[in-house]
């Protein structure tokens, strides 16, 4: 079976991005690898560590693999938690969130 890699996947992450998030997340994204990945991060109220390292982990391997991973429509939230984070700059190659 081939996959399309030209249009992206989209997926929509909940709201609470806690420890027991980052194991189904990790999942839905390894199960999409090989395909562009939108990440729609609208919805988020609260991000955690565990959770960015697998978002950070598979844009990581998405760069590698040489397909296009983009968190799109961030929410302030998730702007915020980045920044507190750290991260912010890791996925500033991208678009400001829209408002």
């Amino acid at each position: 079976m081939s996959e399309n890699i030209e249009t992206p996947r989209t997926i929509v992450l909940p709201p609470i991005l806690d420890l027991t998030e980052a194991g189904p997340l990790s999942e839905t994204l390894l199960s999409a690898r090989g395909m562009a990945m939108h990440v729609d991060a609208s919805l988020v109220a609260r991000l955690g560590g565990q959770c960015l390292q697998v978002l950070i982990s598979a844009a990581k391997t998405w760069r590698a693999d040489g397909l296009e991973f983009e968190i799109r429509q961030r929410s302030e939230q998730c702007e915020i938690a980045l920044r507190q984070f750290g991260a912010s700059s890791f996925f500033s190659d991208q678009r400001e969130p829209q408002q």
